[in-house]
């Protein structure tokens, strides 16, 4: 089996002015949920350190998601 290499891709370092006045990048990355929520109930279940690391982290959700996440909330607590 080939050993994996972990590679490091770090920015370009620019020292002109030109680089100085580009925009800054957004702090996000929008993705589909559906791409995201495998990898996270993967992460879950195979109880994963690196979880506890973001546990502080906000997301944006949309305001329908949002309802819907806090009326699953209230239906499976226990006795509802």
């Amino acid at each position: 089996m080939a050993m994996r290499r972990l590679r490091l891709y770090t920015e370009p370092e620019c020292e002109s002015v030109a680089c100085a006045t580009l925009p800054v990048a957004p702090t996000g990355v929008r993705v589909a949920l559906g791409e995201v929520l495998p990898l996270l109930a993967d992460a879950v279940a195979s109880d994963r350190t690196w979880l506890k690391d973001f546990a502080d982290e906000e997301i944006a959700v949309s305001p329908d998601l949002y309802d819907v996440l806090q009326a699953y909330r209230h239906f499976r607590r226990p006795g509802a």
